[in-house]
């Protein structure tokens, strides 16, 4: 008789709608796990977690060559990261150990872009100051400025660059995209491209939507900020590691930067003895860009379908 399957899925987005996918396990003759888990799972939790199971849809957790070992060493026979973001897997060890692996492409263009954009319009319009204080009992009146004829550095021109790319220049922004690969795109032809960081000193907001790479690893850093204009607006909707954050913190201490939208942070959750929470100029995400219901919805879907043909599930 054989063994019956058994998952593991450790995505937050995913396991806080996991009641919807159960029914295709269950159809499936699958044993479903599904840990509460905040943001990631650690390596020891992981190592002991891993192994009991044949599949593994992964979410930011840290899913390194030890866990993999471990997990070969006991039933894990394939994994799906969730989402677009690989950089916390080690897909060599994958490849060493004869895991199947792979992720979810293309899937939160559009979802990341509108949070990507609803960031650049409070940060230059204050809304959430006003909102503070108007909860407060005061009745804020900043004076903002206008996105019209402003200039944003856009690190990263793959599938989310591009959608900000489109919203920013329907609002008449001028839009520099930063990205190696850069291929322009008939759709939206006035994108200009440039090196990192040269023509910094154009821009009114810097928008970091790119991989976390070696090469992009603190990109946003102490010299390439002395570069922009002195207050400058940072986003950030790619990775913490994408930012210097102490160089960050600096800037925002001297008002080379005006304020920041982060997203994502180089620790998760950002710890309360951060120094960043010392500015009220500033709005913080709990890296949650992607989470729509449509999408965590489709991106399920396909990791799920993926998981099953590496596991041979008919």
């Amino acid at each position: 008789m054989s063994q019956i399957k058994r998952i593991l899925v450790t995505c937050p987005p995913m396991l806080r709608m996991i009641d919807s996918f159960r029914p295709l396990f269950a159809n499936k003759g699958i044993e479903l796990t599904a840990p509460e888990v905040v943001q990631t799972l650690s390596v020891a939790e992981l190592k002991e977690l891993v192994p009991q199971h044949d599949g593994w849809i992964i979410g930011d957790d840290p899913a390194t060559r030890e866990v993999f070992e471990v997990g070969k060493a006991g039933r894990l026979k394939a994994a799906i990261k969730w989402g677009i973001g690989v950089d916390n897997v080690d897909f060599s060890a994958c490849k060493d150990l004869g895991i199947p692996i792979t992720n979810t492409p293309n899937m939160f263009g559009g979802e990341v872009a509108d949070i990507a954009v609803g960031y650049v319009i409070a940060l230059a319009r204050q809304t959430f100051l006003i909102d503070r204080g108007v909860r407060d009992g005061a009745w804020l009146k900043p004076a903002g400025i206008s996105l019209s004829g402003k200039t944003v550095a856009l690190i990263g021109y793959g599938d989310i660059g591009q959608n900000v790319a489109r919203r920013l220049l329907a609002a008449d922004m001028r839009v520099i995209a930063y990205d190696p690969g850069f291929r322009p795109v008939e759709s939206i032809p006035t994108v200009e491209s440039a090196t990192w960081p040269d023509r910094l000193d154009e821009a009114d907001f810097i928008v970091a939507t790119c991989a976390l790479t070696k090469s992009s690893f603190h990109m946003v850093n102490a010299e390439t900020l002395a570069k922009t204009k002195p207050g400058v607006r940072v986003v950030n909707v790619a990775r913490g590691p994408i930012i210097d954050e102490l160089a960050l913190i600096s800037a925002l201490e001297s008002g080379q930067v005006h304020s920041a939208a982060l997203d994502v942070f180089e620790e998760e959750p950002l710890p309360q003895s951060s120094p960043l929470h010392r500015y009220e100029r500033c709005i913080f995400g709990s890296h949650n860009a992607s989470n729509t219901v449509d999408a965590v919805n489709r991106t399920s879907l396909i990791a799920i379908e993926k998981l099953f043909a590496y596991l041979c599930v008919a």
